[in-house]
């Protein structure tokens, strides 16, 4: 099976390319864009492209569909979010949001189509104590109540244990940093903070700079090793180096702050995937500065293609024998880049004790 994973990937490089479908292949599209958790951001590509009246009347309601999910989705995530604010009016600590809800308040095209569920925010780490207590006056509580998660992620994670709404059931992922304080990559997350910028219309809210947006999903993307949405996040960014690339001094921006925060891999694996998957424009100026990241070569062809595999869909037209030991490998590797061996050891020895196989949560 060709791992240009046809007719997904053909369609997101070049949605005209969707009137040469017939039924046959628009089914399978339609079950790999699922499958990637892509459906909503496909129907989005019509709607940008103004192509939905060429699609057929059998494909459109599905698209229909998908459509309505999303706006739900967006109304959800801008509800949740007032929530949140009026949570933390008194303590006067400005929310920076990230990910899918940073895409859908800051009014980025990525947001529109954008499918996720929990609420990802970052605040400064002193302020994490009273953040909490805060949240928890309005109904969320901390998850993962064992004492061993518990010191997992107050001790050495990035974030507080997942908070749940006692009545709503919402999820938020309250963060101090992008990655754990642990890991081999160390962004000062006092520079992301300080850089973010306001949303408007809502006081104390902002989001991460342009260059921060692009490199905190990258980061998320290839070092996280959380891959059953990894052709999603690609998408996103695709998307957001298509929006904020026409913008002046945008890629000298982006990777001088890379070098800033030492996020240089994660930006490389960005663009070399972004660029030979999705065709995203890159300046040749921006790709060669952005060499500065790229790993030796031995490693560089290894992590080609084990990416090149496991940032396809999980479907069967997708997959060859290789995927999953590609996606096993780069488990592994994001665990390790996560925390070192006297670290990692036990904590692997525990979570296969308790039978709880998670890519990301302990």
């Amino acid at each position: 099976m060709p791992l240009t994973c046809d007719p997904l990937l053909r369609v997101l490089r070049n949605p005209t390319d969707s009137a040469q479908l017939n039924l046959s292949q628009w089914d399978l599209l339609l079950r790999q864009a699922r499958r990637a958790n892509l459906l909503s951001a496909l129907s989005e590509r019509f709607l940008h492209a103004d192509l939905v009246d060429s699609v057929p009347p059998k494909v459109r309601k599905y698209l229909d569909a998908a459509n309505m999910l999303a706006d739900a989705n967006r109304r959800g995530a801008r509800w949740e979010v007032r929530c949140v604010l009026k949570a933390l009016e008194g303590t006067g600590i400005p929310v920076v949001l990230l990910k899918g809800a940073a895409y859908v308040l800051a009014d980025v095209p990525t947001g529109r189509g954008r499918l996720f569920h929990d609420i990802d925010f970052m605040v400064p780490k002193a302020r994490l104590e009273q953040v909490e207590q805060a949240l928890r006056w309005q109904g969320w509580t901390s998850t993962h109540l064992n004492p061993y998660d518990q010191r997992y992620y107050r001790q050495w994670m990035h974030e507080l244990p997942p908070m749940r709404h006692v009545k709503r059931g919402t999820v938020l992922d309250v963060h101090h940093t992008i990655l754990p304080e642990t890991a081999k990559l160390h962004p000062d997350p006092e520079k992301l903070l300080s850089a973010a910028r306001d949303v408007p219309g809502f006081p104390m809210l902002k989001v991460f700079a342009p260059a921060d947006m692009v490199l905190h999903s990258a980061t998320h993307l290839f070092h996280d090793g959380e891959l059953e949405n990894g052709l999603r996040d690609l998408v996103d960014l695709d998307s957001l180096l298509r929006h904020f690339g026409d913008k002046p001094r945008f890629w000298d921006d982006l990777n001088h702050r890379a070098a800033e925060l030492d996020l240089t891999r994660p930006l490389y694996y960005a663009l070399r995937f972004t660029r030979e998957l999705l065709n995203t424009p890159v300046p040749e100026a921006a790709w060669r500065q952005a060499q500065q990241g790229r790993p030796p070569v031995l490693l560089a062809s290894l992590m080609n293609a084990l990416f090149r595999r496991a940032l396809l869909p999980d479907h069967d037209s997708c997959n060859t024998w290789l995927t999953a030991p590609a996606r096993w490998l780069l488990y592994v590797r994001s665990h390790h880049l996560r925390m070192p061996l006297h670290l990692l050891v036990p904590h692997l020895v525990r979570k296969a004790l308790r039978g709880k196989v998670d890519t990301e949560k302990p």
